[in-house]
């Protein structure tokens, strides 16, 4: 009897070790599966596209952010990326079937953001980076090298009809000025209005242009020439231009990536660029919210690689937080 008893325990722990063991399996095998389910959705391969129009101040800046997405992220999504303008991009996304992206060397304007409303449309800001305002000479004006803010703006100013530049100096040559910068579908050029010329009529006759490279090249033919646009632009371009330091008060300034900052040297013709995601094409396409947060993530890296200066590790943050709550 005794025998038996003991033949019957060892049996009954036998079997309570082979469940066990098939439970404890079964749960590895349940917690590799939840790992391997993780980790498939955090390298998923996507597909689609990603439309980009806008700013084109920030074209370079977002362009070099698509080529490495395109090559080192997720080859199977096309992003295209368009410089219609800050303004004349806004028109594109906020329509029906829009552009999923719009680049912007301003903040939306409240009319843009009633017609968002008055369409369904979800904007989401995304501070991108910071641009320096830059005024530009020929490398030849050996004497508009330095100009303090307010010279630049009165050469600007159509009330102040400066319009040789020994008006801005006597001792300037007697030569007539011209003034070049972006037409009014950029957002530089709204900046430029509003926030440095408070709204004032700029002066007569100055040649705006839609495309960035034609102002490159009219002041790099023009000895009396000045133009204003983004630092990326000039930086690109150091061999034709000459940059106007800039004297806010406490001596001149050079606009480099050191000096433009919210709170730095050149903080008076600093601005921070944005672009503006559609969320509910987001929420409604991966490729379109993945290429949102890559772009935050490497934000920083690629300012600095196309002329602007990068954000705050806040800033960069804030958008990343943001953008991960759309998932």
């Amino acid at each position: 009897m005794k025998s038996f008893r003991k033949l019957s325990l060892l049996m009954l722990i036998a079997a309570v070790m082979v469940f066990t063991a098939a439970c404890g399996g079964g749960n590895k095998d349940e917690a590799n599966g939840n790992n391997d389910n993780k980790n498939a959705e955090e390298t998923a391969e996507l597909e689609g596209s990603v439309v980009i129009d806008g700013s084109g101040t920030v074209f370079p800046f977002m362009a070099k952010m698509a080529e490495n997405y395109m090559t080192n992220e997720q080859e199977g999504v096309s992003v295209e990326v368009s410089r219609a303008g800050t303004s004349a991009g806004f028109k594109k996304f906020l329509a029906k079937d829009g552009t999923d992206f719009n680049d912007a060397s301003r903040q939306i304007k409240d009319e843009e953001k009633a017609e968002a409303e008055k369409l369904g449309i979800e904007v989401q800001e995304m501070k991108v980076a910071l641009d320096g305002l830059t005024f530009v000479i020929n490398k030849d004006n050996d004497w508009a090298k330095e100009l303090t803010q307010q010279e630049i703006i009165d050469i600007f100013l159509a009330e102040k009809g400066k319009k040789k530049w020994s008006d801005v100096r006597p001792d300037f040559p007697a030569e007539e000025i011209k003034t070049y910068g972006p037409n009014e579908n950029h957002g530089t050029y709204e900046f430029m209005f509003e926030n440095i010329l408070e709204e004032k009529p700029m002066v007569e006759g100055i040649n705006l242009q839609q495309d960035y490279s034609t102002l490159v090249d009219l002041v790099s033919k023009d000895k009396n020439a000045i133009a204003f646009f983004g630092y990326g632009y000039y930086e690109s371009n150091k061999d034709k231009l000459a940059a106007v330091k800039v004297d806010f008060g406490k001596g001149p300034v050079e606009p480099t990536l050191d000096t433009i900052a919210e709170d730095g040297d050149y903080a008076p013709f600093t601005r921070p660029v944005f672009t503006y995601l559609n969320t509910n094409h987001a929420k409604d396409k991966p490729e379109v919210l993945d290429y949102a947060i890559y772009t935050m993530e490497n934000a920083q890296d690629v300012a600095k690689e196309t002329g602007f200066a990068p954000l705050s590790d806040e800033d960069k943050q804030s958008s990343l937080d943001a953008l991960k709550g759309l998932k």
